[in-house]
C-alpha cells in the first residue's frame, strides 16, 4: 500500500520502478503546464498532438465563447459589373470627333429639349381628369400617349440612336405578361417604353423627377422602396394584379436594380419571379469602340453630352423565348430567376455574378471618401446577405468604419491602423482579434474580410445575448448605466495594464451618445457598429453564464 500522505507524491518517479515493473507501468503521464500569456497547453508527449492542436485552436480564437468557429470567405470574382471604360475623353479621333459634331450636337439637343416638351405635354392631356388610376387607363388615353411614345422615339434619335437592330419579337402579352431586361443605360427605359409602352416598377425617388415623374405615371407606374420590406411585398402583390390581367399593358422589370456596364449580369430582384407567370428575357447590348455607353462610373451630363457628339451609336435589342415556370412541379422563386439569369447570360455571352445595388451604394461611399481604387471594396453583397443576412445598408456602415483605418492603395490595412480605430492598444487579445479575420496570416486585411468576419460574430446567436450579459456584468449596483470606473474594472480581465487614457478612449467610443456614462443602448449600438470589440466582454459573459 502507497503512503499516502500530504508530503508524499501523488506520481511516482520512473526512477522508483524495479526493472519489473517497468514491464507493467502505466502510459506515460500527461502533464499540463499553465501559462497567463499563451492559456493552457499540453507538453509533447506520445501521441497526443491531435490534443495539443485542438486547445491551441480554441485559445487563438477570441471568439469561443459564442459557439463562433473559423469563418470562410465568399468566392470573389476580379469583375466589375459597374466600370464604364471609357469614363475620359482619351485619343485624337475623339477630340476630332466632339469638334465636328458640336454643331450637330446643339441640333440635337434642341430636338431632344422640344420632343421632351411635346411628350410631357401629350401625358399631362392623357392624364388630365383621370381619376381611377387603380384600373386599366381608357383606351383613348391610351391612344392619346402615342404622342409620348412617338417623342420618346425623336429622343432616341436625338441622342444618335438613328435605328436599332432587333433580333426576335415581342411574345403576345397573354403569353408572357412580364418582361425583364439586362440593364445598361437610362437609354433602356426610353426604348422600352416606345416599342411596349409597358407598367414599370420603378423607385419611388423617381416620381419626383422633372417630366420623367409625370410620364411614368401614366405607365401606372409601380413604385417600390428597396429598403422597405413592407414596400416589396406590395410591389410584388401589384405586379401580379397588373399581369393577371390583359387590361393592362405588360410589366417591366429590370431585376438586376442597377445599371451595369453590359459585360455581365449581376444577381436578380426575386419581384419579377415570385408571382409565378410566364417571363420573357430581353437583352440589350451597346456595341463600341471608342466610347462606352454604359451608365457607370461617369455622370449623366457627361454621358449625354459624349452621345451628343458621336456620329451614331448602335444598340441592339433581342427577344429570348419565354421562360415559363415548371408546371409539374412546385418551382419557387430563386430557382425561377436562377433560370432566366442562365438565359440572359448564355445569349450575352457574360457571367452571372453576386453582385447586387448594395455593391453599387459601397462604391458611391468609396468614390465620396475618393479612394484610389473604388472597384476594391466590392464584395459581391448579395452573396453576403444570403450568407449572412446583412443589409446594404449595414454593409456601408462597416465600409465608413474600415476607411477610417487608411487603406493603402490595395485597399488592405495594417494591424496598427485597425487597432487605432478600435480604441485598441497591441496585446494578446488584439493580436487574436486581428488574426480571426486576417485569415492567410499576412498581417493585413482586406474590407471583404473586415465585413464578412464582422458579420459572421453580429449574426451569431449568442451575440445578442452576450451583449445583455456584458451589459448585466459591467453595471454594477443594477444602476442601468455603467460609469467609468465600473469599465475599467470590466476590461481589466481581458485587457490588463490598460493606462488612464486607453480606458478613457475606449469609454468614449461606447458612449454613443456622450452623457457621461454608457447605457444599454449604448453597449448594443457600440458593439453592433463593432461587434469585434465583443471579445474584450468574454470574461465578464462567462462570469454571468456560468457562475
Amino acid at each position: 500500500m502507497s503512503d499516502h500522505t500530504v508530503s508524499a507524491p501523488l506520481l511516482h518517479s520512473s526512477t522508483h520502478l524495479s526493472d519489473s515493473d517497468h514491464d507493467h507501468a502505466p502510459e506515460p503521464h500527461v502533464i499540463l503546464t499553465v501559462d497567463d500569456d499563451d492559456g493552457v497547453h499540453q507538453l509533447p508527449n506520445g501521441d497526443d498532438h491531435q490534443l495539443v492542436t485542438h486547445i491551441s485552436e480554441v485559445d487563438d480564437n477570441p471568439y469561443a465563447f459564442l459557439g463562433a468557429k473559423r469563418f470562410d470567405m465568399p468566392r470573389s470574382t476580379t469583375v466589375d459589373p459597374f466600370r464604364n471604360n471609357t469614363p475620359r475623353i482619351e485619343g485624337v479621333y475623339e477630340w476630332f470627333k466632339i469638334v465636328v459634331c458640336l454643331p450637330l450636337a446643339l441640333v440635337r439637343l434642341v430636338l431632344f429639349g422640344f420632343s421632351l416638351m411635346v411628350g410631357y405635354v401629350a401625358t399631362r392631356v392623357a392624364l388630365h381628369g383621370w381619376k381611377d388610376k387603380q384600373n386599366p387607363m381608357p383606351k383613348w388615353r391610351s391612344r392619346l400617349m402615342c404622342v409620348t411614345r412617338f417623342s420618346a422615339r425623336t429622343i432616341l434619335f436625338s441622342f444618335g440612336y438613328q435605328w436599332i437592330r432587333r433580333k426576335g419579337k415581342p411574345a403576345p402579352r397573354e403569353i408572357a405578361p412580364v418582361v425583364v431586361s439586362n440593364h445598361v443605360s437610362y437609354i433602356d427605359p426610353i426604348f422600352f417604353f416606345y416599342e411596349l409602352f409597358p407598367t414599370i416598377v420603378a423607385s419611388e425617388s423617381h416620381d419626383s423627377m422633372p417630366f420623367v415623374g409625370t410620364i411614368i405615371r401614366a405607365m401606372q407606374v409601380i413604385y417600390v422602396n428597396r429598403f422597405s420590406p413592407t414596400s416589396r411585398k406590395h410591389a410584388v402583390g401589384e405586379i401580379k394584379r397588373k399581369a393577371s390581367c390583359n387590361q393592362f399593358p405588360r410589366v417591366l422589370l429590370f431585376p438586376e436594380g442597377t445599371t451595369t456596364n453590359g459585360r455581365a449580369i449581376i444577381s436578380f430582384q426575386l419581384g419579377a419571379f415570385i408571382p409565378g407567370y410566364p417571363i420573357q428575357p430581353v437583352i440589350v447590348r451597346y456595341p463600341h469602340v471608342h466610347f462606352d455607353q454604359s451608365w457607370g462610373n461617369v455622370s449623366l451630363g457627361m454621358l449625354m453630352f459624349r452621345m451628343f457628339t458621336q456620329f451614331h451609336n448602335f444598340m441592339e435589342v433581342e427577344y429570348l423565348p419565354v421562360v415559363s415556370p415548371h408546371e409539374n412541379q412546385k418551382e419557387n422563386a430563386v430557382r425561377f430567376a436562377q433560370r432566366t439569369g442562365h438565359a440572359v447570360s448564355t445569349a450575352l455571352n457574360v457571367v452571372q455574378t453576386s453582385h447586387s445595388y448594395g455593391d453599387v451604394l459601397l462604391l458611391a461611399k468609396a468614390l465620396e471618401c475618393n479612394q484610389e481604387n473604388p472597384s476594391l471594396y466590392l464584395v459581391e453583397m448579395a452573396a453576403v446577405e444570403a450568407a449572412f443576412h446583412l443589409s446594404s445598408l449595414e454593409a456601408v456602415e462597416f465600409l465608413d468604419v474600415f476607411l477610417s483605418m487608411n487603406p493603402d492603395s490595395k485597399g488592405q490595412v495594417e494591424i496598427h491602423d485597425f487597432l487605432r480605430v478600435l480604441r485598441l492598444k497591441s496585446c494578446t487579445l488584439s493580436e487574436k482579434i486581428f488574426g480571426f479575420i486576417d485569415m492567410q496570416k499576412s498581417g493585413k486585411i482586406t474590407f471583404k474580410q473586415f465585413l464578412v468576419g464582422s458579420a459572421h460574430i453580429l449574426k451569431q446567436p449568442l451575440f445578442h445575448q452576450a451583449c445583455e450579459s456584458a451589459f448585466t456584468a459591467c453595471d454594477d449596483g443594477g444602476k442601468n448605466y455603467i460609469l467609468e470606473q465600473e469599465f475599467r474594472y470590466s476590461l481589466m480581465l481581458s485587457l490588463p495594464g490598460l493606462s488612464s487614457n486607453e480606458i478613457h478612449g475606449l469609454f468614449t467610443l461606447f458612449d454613443t451618445d456622450h452623457d457621461g456614462k454608457i447605457s444599454k443602448a449604448d453597449l448594443i449600438a457600440c458593439l453592433r457598429r463593432y461587434p469585434l470589440l465583443i471579445a474584450l466582454f468574454s470574461p465578464c459573459v462567462l462570469q454571468q453564464t456560468c457562475p
